[in-house]
Parts: structure tokens; sequence; C-alpha cells
């Protein structure tokens, strides 16, 4: 199994190149770096490891571009970031890892329908989703022969659309913390993010030249 990259790996990195890091690229790693340290530091907290992994997530990938017209939705927004790691990512590193997990953490959560949209949507009453079964199964299949095909990138999109499922539950008061109902996908979700997160950022840091966009919020002088 490939290593993964810890924080003070990534820290260390980061110090030794950050000088041929464009401004707001630096900043971007910055931030995303200093939530993977604080995800290590939560220990077994399952749920305090996940949502900070989550904002590095975020710290990683958002883009204040795509907010300044009409909004493109996350979705989007994913496809765009995963689109550009696949394509920075010569040597399979994401695949590599997905395909090392796949018998544990990331199958489980695909098999998971508490984190699967739809499921939730039929639950709260909402017409049109009573299908939700045949669904569940299709995304199955999908995500299978995406996974087959080596489709990074449609992997990853399937895969975060089920951890998106997951942030929302904790983020918008739908889950309990520590609680035991929902412990297997939190700390299967925790696991998938704690070996992708700090993929995604030496990737960027070997890759400074991309565009990774402009970070929300810039450093601004008092």
């Amino acid at each position: 199994m490939q290593e993964v990259p810890g924080f003070e790996a990534l820290k260390a990195k980061q110090r030794a190149i950050r000088a041929g890091f464009p401004q707001t690229m630096g900043l971007r790693v910055h931030r995303a770096i200093s939530w993977i340290g604080r995800a290590e530091a939560s220990g077994a907290d399952h749920d305090a490891r996940f949502l900070f992994l989550w904002i590095a997530f975020n710290a990683a990938y958002a883009d204040e571009r795509e907010f300044q017209g009409p909004a493109p939705g996350e979705r989007d927004a994913f496809l765009r970031f995963f689109g550009q790691i696949a394509a920075q990512d010569a040597q399979g590193r994401v695949y590599r890892a997905l395909w090392q997990t796949f018998p544990g953490p990331v199958r489980l959560i695909m098999q998971n329908r508490f984190v699967f949209n739809p499921f939730w949507q039929h639950q709260n009453g909402i017409e049109g989703y009573a299908d939700w079964p045949e669904r569940f199964r299709a995304s199955a299949h999908a995500f299978a022969r995406a996974f087959e095909a080596g489709d990074t990138v449609r992997v990853l999109c399937f895969l975060f659309d089920r951890l998106h499922v997951l942030r929302n539950q904790l983020v918008h008061g739908g889950a309990t913390w520590n609680s035991a109902v929902n412990r297997a996908q939190i700390r299967d979700g925790a696991a998938i993010l704690a070996t992708l997160m700090p993929i995604f950022v030496d990737i960027m840091m070997d890759a400074p030249e991309a565009d990774w966009g402009r970070p929300f919020y810039p450093v601004v002088d008092e």
C-alpha cells in the first residue's frame, strides 16, 4: 500500500518549496494542511476528524470565481477540482489509493443507503423518489463500471456525492455526536478523507503552476 503523507511531511514539503507557489495557491495549500493537522489531532473522535478533513477539502477545492456568476452547484465545483487533480496525477496516486481502500471503507460507503440522497428525499416525503432502491442499485453499478475503467474523476464524483450527504447530516444537525446509529459511515468517511486529502494536497504542491482557482476570504491587511 502506498504511503499517505501526514501533516508533518506535508508541512515540511510546503516550507521547502512554498517560495515558488503563486500567492493564491500558497494560501489554499497552507489552509488545507492546517486542517489536516487538526484532523490528525482528533484521534478516535471520528465526527471531529471527518468535519476537519471536510474543511480541508473546502480549502483545497473552493474557487471564488465560480460564485461570481450563476451558481454552478457544488457537484460542478467538485467535478472541476477532481478533473484538475486527475490531470496532474501522472503516477495514478488517487486511483491506487481508492483501489487499496476499495475492499474496506469505499465499498461500505457505496453500499450504505443512509448516505444516498434519494433515500432521504423519499424518507422526507418528497415526490418522485419512491424508486430510490432502483436508483441506488444503478448508482452502485455505474460506480463499479467507472472503477473498473479507471475513471478516477467519475469514481471521485460518486464517492463524494455520498460523503457530501454525510457532511450535511453532521453540519446541519442531522446526527448526534458519537452516536451509535451512524458510526459505520462516519468512521469510513473519515478514513477515506484521511487517505485522499493528503494526496490531493501533495499533488497540488507538485503542480503549483496549475490553475487551482482563487480561495475564498483572502488574507486582508488590517
